[in-house]
């Protein structure tokens, strides 16, 4: 319970202590949650190393479908995170490099560490998740034709006050 009031804390901390600046509202807020939400436990990569990398990298979104849904990384097959399963990747190479992301990195980050464990060599946690992919302008796809959508499923409307870019969907 302690934890669950030092995170509501430091959300809203992290919102309101940099308001004044305009320009960097939501990023040094996200990093400040991001900071404090991450163990850093498995390695991280930036948006830009992402996309300097997506045609050699395989994206894993690690969200529940509904979110995967409404939009995801063009490219990015669907592992989930509530009913994870190791078969999901079972047509994967455990030496192909894997990205993994979910709407922050939290989730994406215990399903690394998932992987890491199971011998998966190259795994990258996507820092920020599709939330900072989209709001560094970045496109999103939806349906099964990769249509580019402005939509990005937000979560919730705690969670969605750091999704910046694109038209929140909860």
């Amino acid at each position: 319970m302690k934890n669950i009031f030092l995170f509501l804390f430091l959300m809203f901390m992290g919102k309101n202590l940099f308001a004044q600046d305009k320009s960097n509202v939501s990023d040094s807020g996200f990093e400040l949650i991001l900071n404090t939400l991450l163990s850093h436990s498995v390695p991280e990569i930036s948006v830009n190393d992402v996309k300097a990398e997506q045609t050699e990298v395989t994206l894993l979104d690690a969200r529940e479908p509904d979110e995967f849904a409404v939009s995801h990384i063009e490219g990015a097959k669907f592992v989930g995170y509530d009913n994870f399963s190791l078969d999901s990747l079972k047509d994967i190479s455990k030496n192909t490099p894997l990205v993994i992301y979910c709407s922050v990195g939290y989730r994406s980050e215990k399903i690394s560490e998932k992987l890491i464990e199971q011998g998966y060599s190259n795994v990258s946690n996507l820092y920020g998740g599709i939330f900072e992919w989209v709001n560094q302008g970045n496109p999103v796809v939806t349906g099964e034709d990769d249509k580019v959508t402005e939509e990005v499923h937000a979560y919730d409307k705690i969670w969605g006050s750091w999704l910046r870019e694109g038209k929140k969907v909860y």
